[in-house]
């Protein structure tokens, strides 16, 4: 494409979610609530590990992290969206989009890897309970948290920095935040970098995630299997059921948000 018939935005206008106007009180004063109540309960989580030496584990320690990322996460695009249910103002500066793309992508990966990691600690310490202190030592948990930051950093850095070369023929982002999705659908320059990109990193950021904890919880699962007790049993389901849920959590926000397209709605 020619630069004289490449156009550009200077902001961006998020069409939101599909309520009534009747509706929106209602709506916004949900949200709110969802969101005030995941802040408060993973930053009272934050303190109660910080405050308690009891809980200065690997397992609390990744547990602590976690919930900053999902303050961090919920942050991202809840407030905004808030703003413009309660103002009414649907726009958002080009800069403030980039951003916020940036950082959903940020606190996604980072969100899977600290899993990933939890899930490790777990299969460490139902396979290899005599060995844990051993091998979950205060380096190794470090460098999961700094892998953890790298790789994501890396991955919504690489999508960003692709974004910004494209030139944007429409600014109607048909969603309720900066989704990368979204914004490849406005493009009027070739996207096939930016797919291969998000084809490629997401196989790394989704797939190898979710298989590694696949392959720590079917070893967890036969080592229950092979000592098969009630203890035993109760044990590890107290040990790995939350995670699980939080597991199941974060897959169904990662495949669901991309469906919320508006333009479904109409």
């Amino acid at each position: 494409m020619r630069p004289e018939n490449q156009s550009s935005v200077s902001e961006f206008l998020l069409l939101g979610l599909p309520i009534r106007p009747e509706q929106q009180g209602v709506f916004f004063a949900l949200f709110l609530g969802v969101y005030l109540t995941t802040v408060l309960g993973n930053l009272l989580v934050f303190l109660l590990i910080r405050l308690d030496s009891r809980l200065h584990t690997p397992m609390y320690f990744f547990l602590k992290h976690l919930a900053l990322t999902d303050v961090s996460f919920s942050s991202v695009s809840i407030p905004k969206m808030l703003r413009d249910a309660h103002t009414e103002c649907e726009s958002i500066p080009y800069a403030g989009c980039i951003a916020q793309m940036y950082f959903f992508i940020f606190f996604t990966d980072l969100d899977s890897f600290l899993i990933t990691s939890v899930a490790y600690d777990h299969y460490v310490a139902v396979c290899h309970p005599l060995h844990y202190t051993t091998i979950m030592r205060e380096q190794l948990c470090a460098f999961l948290l700094a892998v953890s930051w790298i790789l994501s950093g890396a991955s919504s850095l690489s999508h960003t920095l692709l974004l910004t070369q494209l030139s944007f023929c429409a600014n109607t982002v048909l969603h309720f935040f900066c989704d990368l999705t979204a914004l490849l659908k406005l493009s009027c320059s070739d996207i096939f970098l930016n797919e291969l990109v998000m084809f490629t990193v997401g196989v790394v950021v989704i797939t190898l995630p979710f298989v590694c904890i696949l392959v720590s919880y079917g070893y967890i699962g036969a080592t229950i299997l092979r000592v098969p007790s009630t203890k035993g049993i109760c044990k590890a389901l107290s040990t790995c059921g939350s995670h699980l849920c939080s597991v199941s959590v974060l897959w169904v926000n990662i495949w669901a948000v991309p469906l919320l397209d508006v333009k479904q709605f109409h």
